[in-house]
């Protein structure tokens, strides 16, 4: 017979993927185009769906800076004051229009803690473990340093903060931080 006493961790649950989710968080992005440092400070909503994703950029002060729609291979940004942006591909469309890398595709599985790494293997984050850090298959390297609940055995955990960080051609070093807020699972829309 075999006892458990309290050091000894609980086995990993597994946590499930989510077609459908809708979050608000901030996110804070530095870049360096032609070694100039630069900063940009915000928030976000992201409303996902199997086939769909609607991201929503606000100012510090709430307004909308850009819209970007993906549905059915087709990425749409809008800007206020500018005409609609179309494109087959959502990350170069970001980064053409905005200056720097969103790596919007990515974070479809990257906010719920899922992904591939540089060898195409399959990652799922978890907190409390040696699991935080990954290069994916694009070239980002994730590092999830916090979590919605940071107790390390839980079915619903979800990632509270992910840093994003990649050399670019055209915006030089680029970091992301995402700081999701709320987070509903199954969500239609959350305002």
């Amino acid at each position: 017979m075999t006892t458990h006493t309290a050091t000894q961790a609980a086995p990993m649950l597994a946590r499930t993927y989510q077609d459908s989710i809708a979050l608000v968080g901030r996110l804070s992005i530095l870049y360096a185009p032609n070694g100039r440092q630069q900063a940009l400070h915000g928030s976000f909503t992201w409303d996902q769906h199997a086939d769909h994703i609607s991201l929503s950029l606000l100012s510090p002060l709430g307004q909308t800076l850009a819209l970007i729609d993906v549905n059915a291979g087709v990425a749409v940004l809008t800007q206020a004051g500018q005409a609609a942006v179309t494109a087959t591909d959502v990350d170069a469309l970001t980064q053409q229009a905005l200056g720097w890398p969103l790596p919007v595709a990515g974070m479809r599985d990257w906010l719920q803690g899922f992904g591939h790494s540089t060898d195409g293997q399959p990652f799922v984050a978890q907190p409390g473990s040696e699991s935080s850090n990954f290069v994916t298959d694009d070239g980002w390297n994730l590092t999830y340093g916090a979590w919605q609940d940071d107790a390390a055995n839980t079915l619903q955990n979800r990632p509270k903060r992910i840093d994003l960080k990649r050399q670019t051609e055209q915006a030089g070093a680029v970091s992301i931080r995402i700081v999701i807020d709320k987070w509903q699972r199954g969500a239609a829309s959350m305002q």
